[in-house]
């Protein structure tokens, strides 16, 4: 007798199809709430206040950079780069990276020297410290604990930056190069340790400090003294942007809304609509300009790379235009120079850079017309007298 085969009843009908609404609907929302899951992921879970920072570097030690050149080797006038990298530490275990991770020296040295510090080693000598960088889940949210991880990680960049000054002397001119995590402490060396001094501020050729949003008030209060770079020949000023699509509109948000950045020194503000600064750096006007894609020298996705080996970058890949403090970018052509979908990459730097020829031409611009300033500010700057012996002279008190 053959057997027949039962159908399943309306009701099993139903369930499992009801199930698989709920199926398909958590998977709706897991992908919409990705960035938040892996967040959670993410967390500590201990308070800062109660966290044991991995152990501080030492920057008079050779393993606390990640490049230190030898000043003995280089030329009395070749100036020289501070590069403070990116975020590299997702996070889980620490607020604060190790300085001293063999994973993260392997990825800043395999990435994020030859894109990001490439483009100044032709014509300057780089200087690069390891820190304790904040991870990356202290910059998706805003909380008390990951503002006091990020004054960590700039306590140790203040601290190799002024080893960096003490190394280079008194005479050598200097840029300052940040990126992501990295601007945000140039931002900050650039008010605690360069405005303050008449001499950091006659020799700082310009700063650049990209992928990460920096307020406009600043340089009518604490870096008054130092201007935002507003024309190509522009010295002794800051060069800043963000870019992203016009379709980006959740990385707009994080940046123009959502970031933490310093507005005074030792102070944070949210960025919350604030007007942000934006340099074009396919025109290097402080305007809302548009620039066509055939000002761009070139995008680079160098890899591997030793300082000084330049890759080959591709040119005419986007046009540009500053909108609301943001660098507004057209989709590049080659797919080697556009953001890969990863969890979390609004608020990651990318894996190549998009401006790397045009930020090496205008740095070596910058440099010699800051150069031939310097030569002729010390030419007419007067001789200080010779040194005079004085003795010690007995104070009489008056009656």
């Amino acid at each position: 007798m053959i057997g027949t085969r039962k159908r399943p009843g309306l009701l099993t009908l139903a369930v499992l199809a009801f199930s698989a609404v709920v199926l398909v609907l958590a998977g709706i929302a897991a992908w919409i709430m990705r960035d938040q899951i892996y967040s959670a992921f993410l967390d500590p879970g201990v308070p800062f206040q109660t966290y044991e920072p991995p152990p501080a570097p030492d920057y008079t030690q050779a393993e606390s950079w990640a490049v230190r050149p030898f000043i003995s080797a280089l030329d009395e006038d070749e100036p020289a780069v501070f590069f403070i990298h990116p975020t590299l530490y997702d996070g889980g275990e620490h607020w604060n990276a190790p300085f001293d991770r063999i994973s993260h020296g392997e990825q800043l040295e395999r990435l994020y020297l030859p894109n990001f510090a490439g483009p100044f080693a032709a014509n300057a000598a780089v200087f690069a410290p390891r820190y304790r960088s904040a991870s990356l889940y202290v910059f998706l949210n805003n909380r008390e604990d990951g503002l006091l991880a990020r004054r960590l990680a700039y306590s140790d960049v203040r601290a190799a930056f002024r080893r960096f000054m003490d190394d280079i002397g008194p005479d050598r001119a200097f840029i300052i190069a940040g990126v992501e995590q990295g601007a945000l402490h140039g931002l900050g060396l650039l008010m605690d340790e360069v405005a303050p001094d008449e001499n950091r501020r006659a020799r700082l050729a310009v700063a650049y400090l990209t992928e990460f949003p920096v307020l406009q008030s600043v340089f009518a209060g604490s870096l008054e003294d130092i201007a935002l770079c507003n024309a190509p020949d522009r010295v002794r000023c800051v060069v800043t942007f963000a870019p992203l699509r016009a379709d980006e509109g959740e990385r707009a948000d994080a940046l123009a809304a959502r970031s933490s950045t310093w507005s005074a020194p030792g102070e944070f503000a949210l960025t919350d609509g604030q007007p942000l600064a934006c340099v074009n750096p396919l025109s290097w006007q402080a305007d809302e300009v548009y620039a066509p894609a055939r000002q761009h020298r070139g995008g680079a996705a160098a890899e591997g790379l030793m300082l000084g080996e330049r890759p080959s970058p591709l040119a005419n890949q986007t046009g540009a235009q500053c909108q609301d403090g943001l660098l507004i970018i057209e989709q590049p052509r080659s797919r080697s120079l556009r953001r890969p979908s990863r969890l979390a990459e609004v608020r990651r730097a990318p894996p190549f850079n998009l401006f790397y020829a045009d930020i090496e031409a205008d740095a070596e611009r910058r440099l010699a017309i800051h150069a031939e300033m310097l030569a002729e500010e010390r030419r007419w700057a007067p001789d200080l007298p010779e040194a005079e012996e004085v003795e010690v002279v007995p104070v009489r008190p008056v009656d």
